[in-house]
């Protein structure tokens, strides 16, 4: 895997990508978009905390985070990433069975969710993950084969949700088009200490709050990793889209940039 990145809507900031590798990714997700119909309530770029007191979005991992000590991780210095990482997504469940079930992000990608013994479901009883039903899954996301899939650590219950079909398409998310290059586009602010393909990768509820963060503001694709960088800020790296494949967030988890 590759990349580290940060997101705001403002200055325009130009961060390189590791074109090669996110191609091979997006080409990995073969999709039919449809169309969706519940999903996260999140406006703009916002403090993590505001984005989920307005959605019911994982509201305990962002509080857990503050004091969660991460497990150690390696420090990248430019090396491709591989392996999986805790990271997630957003969608509209597909189908269900005893331990698993399947969403469709409003893009378009398929992701395949399992669930454990030790699965939290939050926001409704286990018995309301059925087809039709918007969820966010925080978990171990393994991106590595044909069929991306999230161990799940938590799922959370979206009753009104429409899988962030709209903030996705007001926030300027951009389904994956195989054959077509993303776009080189930066809004917001990126960190002075980003370099791509550095930072130590995070776990667990440090994690998890950030990608909640970087979901409410560009939902549609999946995060794959969460990387720290020196100065503390935050880059979450989101693969199965054109755009954007890095958010930025402070150490607060406040979204403050993305780019290509």
């Amino acid at each position: 895997m590759n990349g580290n990145d940060s997101t705001s809507h403002s200055p325009a900031v130009s961060g390189p990508e590791s074109a090669d590798a996110d191609r091979r990714r997006s080409r990995t997700h073969r999709f039919s978009p449809r169309k969706t119909s519940t999903w996260i309530v999140g406006a703009g770029v916002m403090s993590a905390v505001a984005v989920l007191a307005g959605s019911g979005v994982a509201a305990a991992a962002t509080s857990s985070s503050a004091s969660a000590t991460p497990t150690p991780s390696p420090t990248l210095s430019g090396q491709p990433r591989s392996g999986p990482a805790d990271g997630g997504a957003t969608g509209i469940i597909e189908s269900t069975s005893a331990s698993s079930f399947s969403i469709q992000t409003w893009t378009g990608v398929d992701v395949t969710v399992d669930r454990t013994s030790s699965t939290k479901i939050k926001g409704g009883p286990a018995r309301d993950l059925q087809k039709g039903t918007s969820v966010i899954v925080l978990g171990l996301v393994n991106a590595e084969t044909s069929t991306t899939t999230i161990t799940a650590t938590e799922v959370d219950l979206q009753s009104h949700g429409d899988g962030g079909a709209a903030v996705g398409k007001r926030d300027g998310v951009l389904p994956a088009d195989p054959g077509t290059p993303g776009p080189a586009k930066s809004v917001g602010t990126v960190p002075s200490d980003y370099t791509q393909g550095e930072g130590t990768i995070v776990s667990g509820a440090q994690a998890y709050a950030a990608v909640t963060a970087a979901l409410a503001v560009y939902p549609g694709g999946v995060v794959d990793r969460v990387v720290e960088l020196s100065a503390g800020d935050y880059e979450v790296h989101n693969i199965a889209v054109l755009w954007p494949h890095h958010v930025f967030e402070t150490k607060q988890f406040k979204v403050i940039g993305a780019n290509d």
